[in-house]
């Protein structure tokens, strides 16, 4: 009789064990914010300096812009993960197709070129 009451005990203090390495576990959350950026390049395939940039927050409808450096290359950093975005440009009368940055997408560090037409 001790030894089922010494095995009972040691099968508890085991399953006991394992569950805290189970829960003791760190899980890899996702990033709570990710960038965008990319290049905005011109009808004839340059890079657009001085293009406006505008992202569009989905959810809230808020606007963000930024203006295309010297490359062409725009930055947007902060953007939530749990939201979509749009993103266009506009230059000298010229607009991009509005492209979507989505939910869906995991990747930290997106990129989306634009192209004016």
């Amino acid at each position: 009789m001790v030894g089922l009451g010494i095995k009972r005990i040691a099968v508890g203090l085991l399953i006991l064990m394992l569950a805290a390495l189970a829960f003791g576990q760190k899980k890899d959350k996702a990033p709570a914010e990710r960038t965008l950026s990319g290049i905005v390049t011109a009808v004839d395939g340059t890079p657009a300096a001085g293009a406006v940039v505008q992202l569009k927050n989905l959810k809230t409808l808020q606007i963000r812009s930024y203006i295309a450096r010297d490359k062409g290359d725009y930055h947007f950093n902060g953007l939530g993960t749990d939201v979509d975005y749009e993103v266009k440009a506009e230059f000298s009368g010229h607009t991009s197709n509005t492209r979507t940055l989505s939910t869906f997408d995991s990747h930290p560090d997106a990129v989306i070129n634009l192209q004016l037409k």
